[in-house]
């Protein structure tokens, strides 16, 4: 088999590339160690920056987004007996949209299906060959047959534990890690939002958050120790949790029913420098973890997908230009770093340590109270939250 890009990874990174690539008249081929059941299974955050609603639509995979997405104009944060909402629309003019990011994969996968894209699920033992010449080469194993594929460039959107960062040489590989005390507990249920905006809040007990998935299916998350036994939060024992963690208006309106989804989410912050290695891109959580604090995940995700489609466009469509191939790596790092810092300061300033002294807490309030009084403080979040250029 030839391309003229292989793809590993259908999650959306992947997806969104080869659909952009499919618009520009770029041939890809994408390699999928799951099912395609098992790819749309996964739940996923689903609070999209406005670059990235814009970065959909010019893919041509908005329809379902900008009909069914919910639009929020701003959120709140709660500590103590404090209340705010920090306005988006009024502090930057922009907005972000709540649309999950299963609803994201399955309008991608829906294209590339209309599209006859080339989409082999349930690959096994990939691996690329070839990185130090210029035709690398992707191999893999399906149906107990040996598989290759002999492409120009390979992009690496196969999340953490994927083979793709794995292919990099150890001498030219950096990475950079924290990993978090503490995981978040999540449910998903069908039951109407306690608001009609997210709802973040600093706890003694610690964070919570509010969220939903639509106008019918609510979100919420509880701090946790990363290494809880999910079998003995109960639903019970879970709605009673975050309602002692919720101001008092929304923890009597709060609308409780059975979990239809229930997981513990470990936090870290994660980089891998360079995202480029010859004709190796990285892309999405095979480059970069940020914790969900920030709702950066995805949206950083889309961003590379950005610089990687403009750079290959360039490549094929203008006669073999390079220079922005020459510079993904660094396009992408300096606003990965930019989310990874908004992302620790989010989680920092809202969750509770447990090393945390009471140094530490009077810090963690005064920087809530200054976010309160101070409209520069809060413009300074709001501008982070809807999405830094790209």
């Amino acid at each position: 088999m030839r391309t003229q890009v292989g793809i590993i990874g259908s999650g959306p990174s992947g997806l969104l590339l080869a659909q952009l690539l499919h618009l520009q008249g770029i041939d890809s081929v994408i390699l999928e160690r799951r099912s395609r059941d098992y790819v749309l299974g996964r739940i996923r955050a689903g609070v999209l920056e406005q670059g990235t609603v814009e970065l959909l639509r010019a893919a041509g995979v908005s329809d379902r987004m900008d009909r069914e997405g919910l639009v929020h104009g701003g959120f709140d944060i709660c500590f103590g007996d404090r209340r705010m909402r920090v306005d988006l629309k009024e502090l930057t003019g922009k907005a972000v949209t709540v649309y999950g990011q299963t609803e994201v994969t399955k309008d991608l996968m829906d294209a590339r299906a209309a599209a006859g894209g080339a989409v082999v699920y349930e690959a096994e033992n990939v691996r690329i060959e070839g990185l130090d010449e210029d035709r690398p080469a992707l191999t893999w194993v399906k149906d107990g047959a040996a598989e290759r594929l002999e492409c120009d460039f390979v992009a690496g959107c196969d999340g953490f534990r994927g083979v793709s960062r794995q292919s990099l040489p150890d001498a030219v590989l950096k990475t950079h890690e924290r990993v978090y005390p503490f995981g978040w507990l999540g449910i998903l249920s069908e039951t109407k939002p306690v608001s009609d905006e997210l709802i973040y809040v600093n706890h003694w007990r610690g964070f919570a958050l509010c969220s939903m998935r639509s106008p019918t299916l609510s979100r919420y998350y509880i701090q946790c120790a990363f290494d809880e036994d999910l079998e003995e939060w109960t639903d019970d024992r879970f709605w009673d949790e975050l309602r002692v963690r919720l101001p008092s208006a929304a923890a009597e309106a709060i609308e409780m029913g059975p979990s239809i989804e229930k997981s513990i989410a470990p936090l870290r912050s994660f980089v891998a420098e360079p995202m480029r290695h010859r004709r190796l891109f990285l892309a999405g959580d095979a480059a970069h973890i940020v914790p969900p604090t920030g709702a950066k995940g995805l949206n950083l995700a889309a961003s590379d997908i950005h610089y990687l489609s403009r750079a290959l466009t360039a490549y094929y469509n203008q006669g073999g230009r390079e220079d922005l191939i020459d510079s993904y790596s660094d396009d992408c790092l300096r606003r990965v770093w930019k989310a990874e810092r908004f992302s620790w300061w989010m989680t920092t300033m809202l969750h509770k340590f447990p090393d945390q002294s009471s140094f530490d807490r009077g810090i963690q309030l005064a920087e809530l109270d200054y976010l309160f009084d101070s409209e520069a403080a809060r413009a300074a979040l709001a501008e982070n939250y809807v999405g830094l250029p790209f």
